[in-house]
């Protein structure tokens, strides 16, 4: 890097995981000078190194070579039946992360975006010095900043992480041997993600967290039977509980006490205990910002901090902390910055899906959050063993739910359980966002064999329950 001489861009991009890319492609895309600064070695962030696409990655290679898909097909066996090793389930992961880091190098050099490698901080509101890992500097000067940093495991100080046995959900993706017995430390999204992946592969998994209720965020029908289908793949729950002691001093087994004085042992533990927002290298108060909890960024609803050209996406704010919405909010503030019309809003509704086994995924409305509304409504439901589809995959667990609203039928909310759930939710967001009712569902024709079948069959079981007509037990689609 050179030094001294002041380069001027547009915007300036610091950070470069799925936010802060897709903010400056966004930009260069309607010919913006743009400068990305990106601290580590690789582009990507934690969506494509650490997190994001490699932990899915880990999980679908689990299915496969678990031959948990295959369960249910007579004469077929495909569990593992040697000692699995860790490269097993890394080199899909690594071929898939390089692939994806290389689509996002590419699109970001078609549209001109201008790469620095280094640590960002401020000088001032609009001046960026760019520190190389060799001491050599650059400075930026930024019309606008989106900041996009993203996040960081949180290590809290009772867990000694120093200790090859001990890992945050940053470092579980490099252990050196796979565990046989894990406890997982949180259950929330991450936690219940790598407890079921864990537990596909024929560890025992043990799951503590303090509350009483699985991904409380969730419908509550949706929460009761994903816990109930991970206690059926192997995952002890163990609720009402935290971790008041982790004693690594003798080799072999950690040794973990709960609250309730309980004891596990086990010979990896894995440390859920949300994230932290990556600002502490920023040197925000020299551009007038200040940070919150943990580094949390605030913004507006157009994303823009409390300095009016500098913009914050993705993790670094806060939830939902999805890559997806992560994306969409970097997304938006560049057409809020440079008066871009392309997107005229940020969609209201934005899906949530989680990566457990079996998967869970949700948009709109719950029963909770309409019974607090005072909204009268209905309820639709369809079972993936009642389509086609469903015994084809073999998931006699998973269904699909709606939410109507009962005065006119309009679809207020979606929640699916069961394998592709984070891909079916998206029939029913689409609908959503165009204000859909019960008719659409009605009238569509859905492929067969699919899932998406799964709409039309709970909109059945609605429209018949708003005409007092009760659905019959084992209706099918074959009916």
């Amino acid at each position: 890097m050179d030094q001294a001489t002041t380069r001027s861009y547009e915007l300036v991009v610091i950070g470069g995981g799925p936010a802060g890319t897709s903010g400056a492609v966004a930009a260069g895309l309607f010919g913006h000078r743009v400068a990305l600064v990106e601290k580590a070695a690789t582009i990507g962030g934690a969506g494509l190194n650490s997190g994001t696409v490699p932990s899915k990655t880990l999980r679908e290679t689990a299915l496969a070579l678990s031959g948990w898909q295959s369960r249910r097909l007579f004469g077929v066996d495909l569990s593992l039946r040697r000692e699995t090793t860790v490269s097993d389930f890394t080199r899909h992961k690594d071929a898939v992360s390089e692939a994806e880091r290389r689509r996002v190098e590419a699109n970001l050099a078609r549209v001109g975006v201008q790469r620095y490698h280094g640590t960002a901080s401020f000088i001032d509101a609009h001046t960026i010095r760019v520190t190389g890992g060799d001491g050599r500097e650059a400075q930026l000067h930024g019309d606008r900043v989106l900041i996009a940093t993203g996040s960081l495991p949180w290590q809290p100080p009772e867990f000694p992480f120093d200790d090859p046995r001990v890992h945050d959900s940053d470092e579980l993706l490099a252990i050196a041997t796979l565990p046989k017995r894990l406890v997982v430390v949180g259950a929330g999204v991450i936690g219940s993600e790598y407890a079921s992946t864990f537990a596909v592969l024929g560890a025992e998994v043990h799951l503590v967290d303090g509350r009483d209720t699985l991904l409380p965020f969730l419908d509550a029908e949706i929460s009761r039977a994903l816990a109930d289908a991970m206690t059926a793949g192997g995952v002890h729950f163990h609720w009402n509980e935290r971790v008041v002691a982790c004693d690594v001093s003798k080799p072999g087994d950690v040794l973990l006490t709960l609250s309730s004085g309980a004891k596990l042992t086990a010979d990896g533990v894995l440390v859920c205990a949300g994230r932290s927002s990556n600002t502490g290298e920023l040197n925000l108060a020299a551009a007038g910002i200040t940070a919150g909890k943990r580094g949390l960024l605030t913004v507006d609803e157009r994303y823009r901090t409390e300095v009016g050209h500098i913009y914050a996406a993705g993790d670094v704010i806060g939830p939902p902390a999805l890559a997806a919405t992560g994306m969409e909010q970097a997304r938006w503030a560049v057409t809020h910055a440079f008066g871009i019309t392309a997107k005229a809003e940020l969609a209201s509704l934005q899906p949530t899906g989680i990566y457990t086994i079996p998967e869970a995924s949700m948009v709109g409305e719950t029963e909770a959050s309409l019974t607090a509304q005072g909204i009268e409504y209905l309820i639709g439901r369809a079972r993936y063993c009642d389509t086609a589809r469903g015994h084809i995959i073999g998931d006699e667990r998973g269904f699909l739910k709606l939410l109507f609203r009962k005065s006119d039928m309009r679809l207020l909310g979606v929640h699916v359980m069961g394998e592709h759930a984070t891909d079916v939710v998206h029939i029913g967001l689409i609908a959503m966002l165009q204000a859909a009712d019960a008719d659409l569902f009605n009238r569509a024709c859905f492929n067969y064999p699919t899932l998406g079948d799964l709409y039309k069959f709970a909109t059945y079981d609605a429209i018949l329950q708003r005409n007092s007509i009760e659905m019959p037990h084992h209706y099918s689609e074959s009916t």
